[in-house]
């Protein structure tokens, strides 16, 4: 095996590209969405819960699969819910109903919710809190990308085939995570495995819950993470059909708020050694709510119309990425020998949360942006109430 994917950066590239399987599932299908909803003849709230669905099967994926990276090791779970993704990624492409589309939707999730959060054990198991947050962001550099490509790749796609093709790419996509999880060496040795049996490791996530730091940082990321789900649920409706943008330019639209993640990603892992990761926590929430507050200003009144929307929008999702890697270390730090456990209970309440958010834009659809920008202030605002209720002051 060629030593740079064994080595520290090669592994730092798997992680990123092993992670882009959520953003790129869910985003390369978003310019898909009005012509899936016209070719299947539903309506926006049953289009929409393809995406319900796959946040559902995301969630209880990593609740129910997490802890057994925990007892059986990193790599053997990881190979395993790819392969079932795979095999849901073809059947969704072969669907002829919605009905089957939400169902392999579905298994689709639940196959590659694993791989998360065993990116993120293995990154605890080979790092300390600060330098784990570092990480993570770097690892976010690289599955930022897969925003800013997936809707433009699926918007392309549409100009020359259906909506079967983008979930055929998905297939494609598959098949390297799986090349690559066979690259990585196991983190986890046997001495440090759990000996407990499955439903004792389950029980044990109310262990977590009585962390108070814990439930903090889980709390501000999931809070935060809202307003990325409620972006997705409502911007191929509110840019494509209320603003009359194509198909094939949604995807620039999309793709700059990644820009912004990415840079603020960047910066985070230069920075956040220095710094520490719970004051630049703490200051992401308040000017991500700060954000969040003149988008329901503009968006409620109109002004600037499409730019009202999407330079404010700019600001809230750039800075999701600090509040998730620096979020995201703090409860793995707290966790401590159960990484996986804490990683998938962390994972499982974001998509949780996705998938009430994503179902509440589709109930509250009126044919304006009001449900998406009122969903997405009050995400923020409550991640920063949780941030300043629950963390205090900032440890570093």
């Amino acid at each position: 095996m060629p030593r740079w994917i064994i080595g520290p950066n090669g592994r730092i590239f798997i992680f990123g590209f092993l992670s882009a399987i959520a953003p790129l599932s869910i985003d390369i299908y978003l310019p898909a969405l009005p012509m899936l909803r016209q070719a299947l003849a539903a309506d926006e709230a049953q289009t929409l819960f393809t995406l319900s669905a796959f946040f559902i099967g995301f969630g209880v994926g990593q609740l129910l699969l997490g802890p057994l990276s925990d007892r059986f090791g990193r790599k053997r779970p990881l190979i395993a819910g790819l392969v079932l993704y795979i095999m849901a990624s073809v059947a969704c492409a072969e669907a002829s109903t919605m009905q089957a589309i939400v169902v392999s939707r579905f298994v689709q999730a639940f196959g590659g919710s694993v791989v998360p959060t065993i990116v993120q054990a293995m990154v605890r198991d080979l790092y300390e809190r600060n330098q784990s947050a570092r990480i993570l962001s770097l690892n976010m550099l690289v599955t930022a990308s897969a925003p800013v490509v997936a809707p433009l790749i699926g918007g392309q796609v549409l100009l020359w085939l259906d909506w079967r093709a983008i979930f055929w790419v998905l297939v494609g996509f598959g098949v390297l995570a799986l090349f690559a999880a066979f690259a990585l060496p196991e983190t986890l040795s046997a001495s440090r495995r759990h000996e407990a049996n499955p439903l004792t490791m389950l029980l044990g996530y109310f262990e977590l819950f009585r962390n108070r730091r814990y439930v903090g940082y889980v709390t501000c990321s999931t809070l935060y993470f809202c307003c990325l789900f409620a972006f997705i649920a409502g911007s191929p409706f509110v840019y494509i059909e209320y603003f009359g943008v194509p198909p094939q330019y949604y995807g620039f639209l999309f793709g700059v708020n990644m820009i912004g993640m990415i840079t603020s990603t960047y910066v985070n892992s230069r920075i956040v050694v220095r710094r520490g990761a719970d004051r630049l926590l703490r200051i992401a929430c308040t000017i991500g709510a700060a954000g969040s507050v003149v988008l329901l200003a503009t968006g409620l009144s109109g002004f600037g119309g499409v730019a009202g929307i999407a330079l404010p929008l700019f600001v809230v999702l750039a800075l999701l990425t600090i509040v998730a890697s620096n979020a995201i270390s703090g409860a793995l730090a707290v966790a401590q020998n159960r990484a996986g456990a804490g990683a998938a209970l962390a994972g499982a309440l974001q998509f949780g949360a996705g998938a009430i958010t994503s179902g509440a834009v589709g109930w509250l659809a009126d044919g304006t942006p009001r449900p998406m920008i009122a969903l997405i202030c009050a995400g923020a605002v409550a991640s920063l109430i949780a941030n300043l209720l629950l963390l205090g002051r900032p440890r570093d």
